[in-house]
């Protein structure tokens, strides 16, 4: 029989390669520095972060609820 009639009757096997895995390094993240940031932009990064900040609040506080979440 042919190879064709062969893989159609599973009389012959094919080996199956092992998967290749590689590492990805862990890139280190970026330090990120409030205090430079608006009100604007720290919302932005909490959302991010999956957590919505109230830009009615203070500074002082959005900074203190973002340093309490990546902690």
């Amino acid at each position: 029989m042919s190879r064709f009639g062969d893989l159609l009757h599973g009389q012959v096997s094919t080996p199956v390669p092992e998967p290749v895995v590689e590492e990805v390094p862990s890139i280190p993240e970026p330090e990120v520095n409030f205090s430079k940031m608006s009100k604007k932009e720290l919302e932005s990064y909490g959302r991010t972060l999956g957590i919505e900040l109230d830009r009615r609040q203070s500074k002082s506080k959005l900074i203190k609820e973002l340093k309490e979440v990546l902690s």
